[in-house]
């Protein structure tokens, strides 16, 4: 192994990967895929179902300072959320897109103090197009976060809303997470991303 990598994955039950019967989401599989490429990754899977980034906000200190805390380790934080910020309850979001921009702000400026750190775009909606559209336009104002801050961003929802493997798996499962055909799909978006190479060694 040419380097030992610990990461914390932050995130929804997208990052928790829900729906996955082989249980590896694609967290599972970048790790997998760092292993074969010499890296020894730790990955510390902190999705939690139905989090939005207000949630993700109130706890991602805690959790990720219990697994990185040790000097000298290389580490990193990788964030992944938005999706549950556009549910509507009462007609309305459960957190509004200008409410979302600030934890994001505060979330990314708090880690990128002390490791390297990614943003993650959001995944398609594709059972419910109302809802869809809303995670549609809340990508784009995470990746002005992340470009006001220098955080490298990773657009999700043109790419999987493309991929027959996301929007069926999906729909073969609850509607919303996909199946392991799915995740795979994400996992190769991420494995070909270069930030992403850059972070685990290539």
């Amino acid at each position: 192994m040419t380097l030992d990598l610990r990461i914390c994955f932050v995130g929804d039950s997208f990052t928790a990967g829900a729906g996955d019967e082989t249980a590896l989401g694609w967290v599972g599989r970048v790790t997998a895929g760092a292993w074969h490429r010499g890296v020894a990754l730790t990955a510390y899977n902190l999705g939690v179902r139905r989090d939005t980034s207000a949630d993700i906000r109130r706890r991602a200190e805690a959790e990720v300072l219990a697994r990185l805390l040790r000097a000298g380790d290389a580490a990193a934080v990788v964030f992944c959320f938005g999706a549950n910020d556009t549910t509507h309850e009462d007609g309305m979001p459960r957190v509004p897109p200008e409410a979302t921009a600030a934890n994001a702000r505060e979330l990314l400026g708090w880690a990128m103090e002390r490791w390297p750190v990614l943003l993650f775009g959001l995944p398609p909606l594709a059972h419910d197009a109302a809802h869809d559209a809303r995670v549609a336009a809340l990508e784009p104002v995470l990746a002005t976060v992340a470009a006001e801050l220098g955080v490298p961003f990773l657009p999700l929802h043109a790419a999987l809303s493309a991929s027959h493997a996301w929007r069926a798996g999906a729909a073969r499962g609850d509607g919303v997470h996909p199946d392991a055909a799915g995740y795979a799909a994400m996992a190769a978006l991420v494995e070909a991303w270069p930030p992403w190479r850059r972070l685990t060694g290539g």
